[in-house]
């Protein structure tokens, strides 16, 4: 797919996708929202594709969030369907997707990394919701998925501050999976991505499900029961690849996943 503002390829079961305004550290303007919404389509619907690599161009910034310039001017329009940058309100997506940082992740780009399931982040990595200190809210889901995703206290000392924290610091919060040299940066993503793609595709689609929807029950025994009525776990269950993996096993064989 051609895009202005973003860049979208296919690696084998892998997408890729780069924000690509590297001249303003990849903030969103209207046109990268709508075009990252297509991409993001593109991804969910398509059955070879298993994983999504979300990055930003340049060595400055993953990304600095909304374009302020693009709204001081009046270049504003509403967020696509699923919402900011097409991602922050897709619910339904249980393929995995991993957020690589590098430099700035602030507001809208601290965002969209909030909303993948894994970050990985150089040392030169930074994170914080700016939002306050240009008198604005971070309302593209930052607030919320932080304080379920660090805790309470935590999540309240970088929204209230408005500070940024280094990617030392946001590893030990549990705020990303792994902190690495930028020499070391793309090899660590290919490791991630190897690791995820050697499980079968319905498998890690329905756990991704199970425990998203899973925190959204009021127990952990209303979870596990209702577990086998979500959609993707559903689908799991009467897949051939369920099949695949005991008789792979069974003739000391690798398994061939199909995602069927």
């Amino acid at each position: 797919m051609t895009f202005d503002y973003i860049t979208a390829t296919i690696n084998g079961n892998v997408t890729n996708i780069t924000l690509n305004r590297p001249e303003v550290m990849n903030a969103i303007n209207p046109q990268m929202h709508a075009e990252l919404q297509v991409a993001f389509d593109a991804f969910a619907a398509d059955n070879n594709q298993y994983l999504c690599i979300i990055r930003g161009a340049g060595d400055r910034a993953f990304c600095a969030g909304s374009d302020l310039k693009s709204i001081a001017t009046g270049d504003t329009a509403p967020y696509p369907k699923s919402g900011y940058a097409g991602l922050i309100e897709r619910f339904d997506l249980n393929k995995p997707i991993i957020a690589a940082v590098d430099g700035f992740a602030l507001g809208g780009g601290f965002e969209i990394a909030l909303a993948c399931d894994i970050i990985i982040a150089t040392e030169r990595a930074s994170f914080g919701l700016p939002e306050p200190l240009v008198g604005a809210v971070a309302l593209g889901g930052g607030l919320h998925r932080l304080a379920r995703q660090i805790g309470l206290k935590q999540a309240m000392g970088m929204v209230l501050s408005a500070d940024r924290v280094s990617a030392e610091d946001a590893l030990k919060m549990g705020l990303v999976n792994q902190v690495t040299s930028l020499d070391n940066f793309e090899a660590t993503i290919t490791d991630w991505c190897d690791r995820i793609l050697r499980c079968a595709p319905l498998s890690i689609a329905a756990s991704k499900e199970a425990i998203m929807r899973g925190l959204d029950e009021p127990s952990l025994a209303d979870a596990m029961h209702s577990q086998d009525d979500y959609p993707a776990f559903h689908r799991w269950k009467r897949a051939e690849d369920t099949l695949e993996g005991p008789k792979a096993f069974a003739e000391k064989r690798q398994p061939k996943w199909r995602g069927q």
